[in-house]
């Protein structure tokens, strides 16, 4: 936790900035202490055992001493440094960025001229911002740039870690036709309705309209996916090219209009109660009429035959 203390013009400040928070360094000792002596203990015995077939059981058991501490110092080095390699993950894309500015920029300088130096400036710079689509995909990619680095300050700010204050582990970030996509690794103290709690929270540290979060993988539930959306492209007006495949000179086609039967009445339709029985307002049914004859299509034929008109009673 390093300290820096600096004047202003106007006053004396102190400040404090914490790359690894206190907690965790103390928590990664102690497992990196546990880590060595259990490889060197287990390597150690395993190595001597092995080895006591071909060697003097003395020289087997040093041959296994110093396996054992070089195999449980790899694994206390790994496990110590954790957190700074978890650190350098995370600034990798910048990290990867400033080096190849820096080493692109001095291999120029040292095998070309100046005038072939402002050339290949004018180019990477100027091109991305006169063509709108690679101006527009380098937008993109900077937008996973930072929506992983927000990702990470609101794990820091209010999810909550387990007892070793280990975060979620960022993973890949790609862009997407709304906005982003991330995945991530859940660390043991976590889970899926923890974070779906505090999507709106998350939405705002991204700068996004929403987001959506939802498992990436059907057998392991730490591996989420996270998608946040900026904009709607579903909304938008979209020129189909079908329009133009149509000839403006095709005629259109009549369709002959069907006879379609007129002045029906209730009567017309078959009753609900079988014939001789009696409707729940106390009045009898009467018997179906009889079909009408194929020729009869008129209205005046099928009114003829449908016979007198029911009371209204009946039907209410």
């Amino acid at each position: 936790m390093p300290k820096s203390t600096f004047r202003s013009p106007l006053r004396r400040t102190t400040g404090t900035v914490t790359v690894i928070e206190a907690r965790v360094h103390r928590s990664f000792a102690r497992n990196a202490r546990l880590a060595f002596y259990l490889t060197t203990v287990v390597v150690g015995l395993l190595t001597a055992t092995v080895t006591a077939e071909q060697l003097h059981p003395i020289l087997a058991l040093f041959a296994g001493i110093v396996v054992g501490i070089v195999c449980g110092a790899t694994a206390w080095m790994l496990v110590r440094c954790w957190p700074v390699i978890r650190l350098l993950w995370w600034w990798t894309p910048e990290i990867l960025l400033a080096l190849t500015v820096v080493y692109g920029w001095m291999f120029l300088a040292r095998h070309t001229h100046l005038v072939v130096r402002l050339l290949v400036l004018v180019l990477v710079v100027g091109v991305p911002l006169v063509v709108a689509p690679i101006r527009r995909r380098i937008v993109a990619w900077a937008w996973c740039v930072i929506v992983r680095h927000r990702l990470r300050v609101c794990f820091a700010e209010f999810i909550i870690a387990n007892q070793s204050g280990t975060l979620p582990l960022i993973l890949l970030a790609r862009p997407t036709p709304v906005g982003e996509r991330v995945w991530i690794y859940l660390r043991p103290g976590l889970s899926l309705p923890d974070l779906e709690s505090r999507l709106d929270k998350i939405a705002v540290a991204c700068h996004a309209s929403a987001v959506t979060i939802d498992r990436a993988s059907q057998t392991t539930a730490a591996y989420l996916r996270i998608d946040v959306k900026r904009r709607q492209v579903l909304d938008t007006t979209i020129d189909s090219p079908l329009v133009d495949l149509v000839d403006p000179d095709t005629p259109t086609p009549i369709r002959p209009v069907p006879d379609l039967p007129v002045a029906l009445d209730l009567p017309d339709i078959g009753p609900d109660v079988p014939a001789g029985k009696t409707r729940p307002n106390g009045h009898p049914t009467r018997p179906p009429a009889p079909a009408a004859p194929a020729s009869a299509t008129t209205p005046a034929a099928v009114a003829a035959v449908a016979g007198p008109v029911d009371d209204v009673t009946d039907w209410i």
